[in-house]
């Protein structure tokens, strides 16, 4: 189960966010919907993760933290168990052509971009960092799909920016804490360039969501302080606590953080509920 890091399925939440944004969540018929496509989203996450671990296995095993919490790396899981496993996801997915065909497509587009991004995007400077921020783009995609709804182009190009913000401080913190010796790509990036991208990037995602809230959601406006404190409190959780190099790790060992997340839902869900009004 470790092989497959479904602590990261944390990530997939981003499928839910139209459910959310379009005040539907109190049909079942729709959270259904969206719970499937998140459910495809884990499986896909899971089987781009395997995929990822057997390719970087040798480079894993000389590493000093991943040769020890990965499991492939680790020795705790043999390739032909990983291959098993990663054979069974697909089918999964596979299936999931047959129930979600329009959702199957976006993660067979998430699938395809971290199949290059494995062997060869990953070790192009600003592209990786863009190539991670677009998985998150396409989650929120799938969920709308499986919702048959538009999404807001502000909602995207906020979410492009929040996941690029993720990605630029998990870099920042895989230099700072483990050098070059990370991953081959952090020979191109400085912690002062990557602290330009994540300021940059954080900056954009506040103002293309406080443009999605005034413009679309304006029932939203009293969740823009709570978007602002959470991206002041990750930043404090990356500069003083060490953390980000696992946003999900980040988010789940900061009570405020946590806590932020939580009220921010359930702000949103508040202000959108269906009955109000």
């Amino acid at each position: 189960m470790l092989l497959m890091r479904p602590k990261q399925w944390i990530k997939n939440g981003f499928v839910l966010a139209p459910l959310i944004f379009t005040g539907q969540f109190l049909s079942m018929p729709m959270v259904g919907r969206s719970l499937l496509a998140a459910f495809l989203f884990c499986m896909a996450s899971s089987a781009t993760y395997i995929v990822n671990d057997i390719h970087d296995l040798d480079r894993d095993r000389r590493h000093p933290i991943k040769s020890k919490k990965r499991p492939l790396a680790a020795g705790v899981i043999s390739v032909p168990t990983a291959l098993s496993i990663l054979g069974f996801l697909y089918v999964v997915i596979i299936c999931g052509f047959f129930i979600a065909t329009e959702v199957a497509i976006v993660i067979l587009g998430y699938l395809l971009l971290n199949l290059a991004y494995t062997f060869v995007l990953k070790h192009q400077p600003v592209v990786d960092i863009f190539t991670i921020a677009i998985g998150f783009v396409l989650r929120v995609v799938a969920g709308a799909v499986a919702l048959d709804v538009p999404v807001s182009g502000w909602m995207l190009v906020t979410t492009l920016c929040l996941a690029l913000y993720l990605a630029a401080v998990k870099r920042r913190q895989e230099l700072s804490q483990s050098g070059i010796e990370g991953r081959k790509v952090l020979e191109k990036y400085s912690v002062a360039l990557v602290d330009r991208y994540a300021e940059m990037s954080a900056t954009g995602a506040l103002v293309f969501y406080s443009i999605f809230v005034l413009s679309d959601r304006p029932e939203l406006v009293l969740t823009v302080p709570l978007v602002l404190f959470g991206l002041f409190r990750y930043w404090y959780v990356v500069e003083t606590l060490d953390g980000g190099e696992s946003p999900t790790d980040a988010l789940l060992a900061d009570w405020q953080l946590l806590l932020t997340v939580i009220l921010w839902i359930g702000a949103c869900a508040y202000a959108l509920w269906p009955m109000r009004g």
